[in-house]
């Protein structure tokens, strides 16, 4: 049986194709079509599942659908009939609905054939429904607590409860217009950075500050005796007047959020192109720190109620790595699961194990512990593109390339490094990389002039081999998908200045040979040279998507002064163009 998950219709659409219950792949729309967070029905990324796989429109079963228009759909009437919201939200709350209602003329329209010959059944799954399932269903756990919380995804912006075997029971809820989402994201707009994602340079940015904006922003939000949150609504416009967002074939972007009593709370908004001074520094630490207090308010009333030891975590606030890294420290819970894409990318992969699992009753036979999902490219392939551009290369062996390029990387150079399957997510996970060097003090601003043009406060990652975790962090355990940020131990921190953020954490992700071996074989010859078990990662991008195909990473190599590239078994120097 074929189940093809989808996230249609809004930011970071995607899709997943699934297989008697095994995920095959899974890609987001961003990567083929080269806009960043691309909203919108997500036909390149359907086209690519489909095509790895080898099967047709007309061999799906199943199409799930991680959003339910019927969902809470009294409580989203009587907002409607409460509120007097502007005609073109409404205009385009109505227009988004009528569209995911029609899904299988668009499939049909999109693919050339009658209606009648899809046989797939659409299924709509509620939204945090999809998120707990893209974590919980394809965790390694049976029983565990359960918590997905963003923005708003059908009227409800957190929900939280018990995944046992095949499924999960949703005991609390928390519904618009209340959203630690929509407060971090409003913050995020306020300190300067208005564009739809734009929220991890705030956790960035809150390490260079004080939290001295904390009693002004528990005015904002506040904390409830049942566990859960409530904001004040005055500081924000979407309760009142609705924000329009744009979701059709896009990048996504989102109106203003805040009012005009958040800056008479915290001063005058940062306009674009002011000076990013301390008062908004401060203000980004001290929006970490209310988030962190209130997640960790959630999360310590969601152990008192289970009592279980094991947690699965999703929804776009399952990106903040900051906390993320927190929460054994914070909270009782003990093992931790959070999918490589934890935002709504995700809900494509959970909308179809929860209609696999929860839904079918099938039992749970797969664990994703890879997301190594997207497209791969033949050698022929490689080449080809290589010979279109008139570059020099070399072709060699496993053993000789990974001594080659450790030697370049040990030298004080930037490598970007292509091979297999693109990773499912926002994070850069070995296949789509640029590398160096994290001992080399200067390397951060080598990479931000030659490559990556972006603002100095933002860290780099360390890929570090999983047998070495212990001895450079205070904490053990694995982090495969690039979603925790830890703190590294004092007396490892002068080894690799490049990886450690300013206040002395990293994000790291954590390599395995069973999961890339090639990388991890990379990371280990490395140590070997240099006594250092870890590199350097960051995207291999420069200022939009993850590079997915050659010759889009032939064109950020040209375009930028990195020194080498490596694409599959075939390196190209910059001295040898």
């Amino acid at each position: 049986m074929y189940i093809l998950g989808i996230n249609a219709f809004h930011g970071d659409s995607s899709a997943a194709l699934i297989k008697d219950g095994v995920l095959l792949s899974a890609i987001e729309e961003e990567r083929i079509k080269r806009v960043k967070h691309w909203a919108g029905f997500p036909m390149e990324s359907i086209k690519f599942c489909l095509g790895k796989e080898g099967i047709s429109i007309e061999d799906i079963d199943y199409i799930a659908i991680g959003r339910d228009p019927m969902a809470r759909i009294h409580k989203k009437l009587w907002r409607v009939i409460t509120r007097v919201p502007s005609f073109s939200f409404l205009q385009s709350r109505f227009s988004n609905l009528k569209k995911i209602k029609n899904i299988k003329y668009l499939f049909a329209q999109s693919f050339g054939v009658s209606e009648e010959k899809i046989k797939a059944q659409i299924i709509n799954v509620e939204h945090h429904r999809s998120h707990l399932a893209s974590a919980f269903l394809v965790s390694p756990f049976n029983t565990s607590a359960v918590l997905s919380i963003d923005g708003f995804g059908d009227f409800a912006s957190v929900a939280m409860g018990v995944g046992d075997s095949n499924k999960i029971k949703i005991s609390k809820e928390v519904l618009f217009p209340h959203s630690l989402g929509i407060f971090y994201t409003a913050l995020t707009q306020f300190i300067g950075f208005p564009n739809y994602g734009d929220e991890y340079k705030v956790m960035g940015l809150s390490a260079f500050g004080q939290p001295i904006y904390v009693e002004q922003l528990r005015r904002v939000v506040k904390i409830k005796e049942n566990g859960l949150f409530e904001l004040n609504t005055d500081y924000f416009l979407h309760d009142k007047e609705g924000v329009e967002m744009t979701w059709l074939n896009e990048g996504p972007k989102i109106g203003k959020l805040y009012s005009v009593k958040m800056e008479e709370l915290l001063g005058p908004a940062r306009k674009d192109g002011e000076e990013l001074s301390e008062r908004f520094k401060n203000l980004a630490t001290s929006v970490q720190f209310i988030y962190e207090e209130v997640f960790f308010h959630i999360l310590n009333n969601l152990y008192k109620e289970t009592g279980i030891d094991n947690l699965c975590l999703a929804g776009g606030c399952a990106q903040n790595s900051l906390a993320n890294g927190k929460i054994t420290d914070k909270t009782s819970f003990k093992n931790i699961y959070i999918p490589p894409a934890g935002h709504d990318a995700g809900t494509a992969i959970g909308a179809g194990f929860y209609l696999w699992n929860s839904i079918l009753g099938n039992k749970r036979s797969f664990s994703m512990t890879s997301s190594y999902l997207g497209q791969d490219f033949t050698d022929s392939y490689i080449e080809n593109k290589l010979k279109e551009n008139n570059l020099q290369y070399r072709v060699l062996g496993d053993e000789e390339l990974i001594k080659i390029v450790v030697k370049i990387l040990s030298e004080g150079n930037i490598v970007g490094f292509f091979q297999g399957r693109t990773e499912f997510g926002p994070r850069a996970l070995g296949n789509r990389s640029i590398l160096a060097n994290p001992a080399d003090k200067n390397i951060q601003d080598i990479i931000n002039a030659k490559i990556k043009r972006r603002e100095m406060f933002r860290p780099f990652a360390p890929s570090i081999m999983e047998e070495f975790v212990g001895e450079y962090f205070e904490k053990t355990e694995p982090v495969p998908f690039m979603e925790r940020v830890y703190m590294f131990k004092k007396d490892k921190t002068q080894n690799i200045p490049a990886v450690i953020h300013r206040d002395g954490t990293g994000r790291l992700q954590t390599v395995s040979k069973f999961t890339n071996e090639r990388y991890w074989n990379l990371i280990n010859e490395f140590y070997k040279k240099t006594g250092v078990p870890m590199l350097l990662n960051t995207s291999f991008n420069e200022n939009e998507p993850i590079v997915n195909r050659p010759e889009e990473a032939i064109a950020c190599f040209l375009r930028t002064k990195m020194d080498a590239l490596v694409l599959g078994n075939y390196l190209i120097l910059r001295n040898d163009k």
